[in-house]
């Protein structure tokens, strides 16, 4: 039998008295609440833009639910992809986001080397809402409708001019979609973003475009652009009178831009579901529903599975549209 000495018992105790100034701080780290300090959304794009506007909305609704502020981070630039870097790569902690969207699942085709995986180095927690991609004319061109526009394309044999916000962009593949369905052709002419791509057609330098809807809205309300067409299933609630493509007799040419809310991957489950039970609770919010209206926005909730299957459809759908037009990842 081993004698333990009152010496033996002095020196573990001293032992365990220099472990626990270490211990502690984690087993105190480890029973903190989330969240317990701010929170940086990162938003891939410029200041100013449609999804930039979007969270902003959304960080100021959902931060007294989660009893913390939402940091917007801008981190623009390669179509998203380096505030996708930036995220992906961010500690698992449910305290760095990043607004994902379509293009995120369309870079993974766009670019040879995205810098990231939209698949596996993120979990999709929710999709929030979706914007309408329109199609527009100048107000002082003579086209009406979308059936003059399509018969004028036919008349001139792929000479008609539209502009896209760049290549591969919703603006440019949805497009080719569209005219794919309507049995015709138009030349592609590829602008820096949105916003130039609106001020091409504003100037006839092209003869129409396809720009988000939140971008397209405020130049249509002011009387600049004339809207023949959205994209959608149905008809956008601000401009009720519009059609869709399908009820303008295009079918199979449907399109929306949507965005939602990721974590990296390995963001713990119960993280992800304070995050995503704040998300409901504020998009539920009359005021919020009517915020993102005003900007050409709609709620579109869908949950994490409907989520991830919406990246693999955008992937498979830019895939396909690459091979139509004949486009090489860059």
């Amino acid at each position: 039998m081993s004698h333990i000495t009152r010496r033996d018992v002095l020196r573990h105790g001293a032992l365990a008295a220099t472990l626990l100034p270490l211990a502690s701080p984690r087993l105190a780290l480890a029973q903190e609440p989330f969240p317990n300090r701010a929170i940086k959304w990162v938003v891939p794009y410029l200041a100013g833009t449609g999804p930039d506007t979007t969270t902003r909305i959304l960080a100021d609704a959902v931060a007294p639910f989660l009893g913390q502020p939402v940091i917007i981070d801008n981190r623009a630039g390669a179509a998203g992809n380096i505030g996708a870097r930036v995220v992906a790569k961010a500690a698992p902690d449910g305290y760095t986001w990043i607004y994902s969207a379509a293009p995120m699942a369309a870079n993974m085709h766009m670019y040879k080397n995205p810098g990231f995986d939209a698949l596996k180095d993120f979990r999709h927690i929710m999709r929030l809402t979706s914007s309408d991609i329109v199609v527009v004319v100048s107000s002082k061109s003579s086209i009406q409708t979308m059936d003059e526009l399509m018969v004028k394309a036919k008349a001139k044999k792929g000479q008609m001019n539209y502009a896209s916000g760049g290549v591969g962009t919703p603006s440019h593949l949805g497009v080719e979609m569209m005219l794919t369905s309507a049995a015709t052709q138009a030349t592609h002419v590829p602008y820096k973003g949105a916003s130039e791509l609106v001020n091409a057609v504003i100037g006839d330098q092209v003869t129409f475009g396809a720009p988000i809807f939140s971008v397209a809205y405020p130049l249509i309300k002011s009387g600049q652009l004339r809207a023949l067409a959205v994209a959608g299933t149905k008809r956008n609630p601000v401009l009720p009178n519009v059609p869709t493509l399908a009820e303008a007799g295009i079918k199979g040419a449907e399109l929306t831009s949507w965005g939602g809310i990721s974590v990296p991957a390995g963001t713990p489950d119960a993280v992800v579901e304070k995050i995503r039970a704040a998300f409901q609770k504020a998009l539920a919010q009359p005021r919020v529903i009517a915020l993102l209206e005003q900007q050409g926005g709609l709620v579109d909730i869908q949950d994490s599975g409907a989520y991830v299957q919406g990246f693999k459809k955008e992937m498979s759908f830019t895939e396909a549209m690459m091979k139509k037009v004949g486009l090489e990842a860059m």
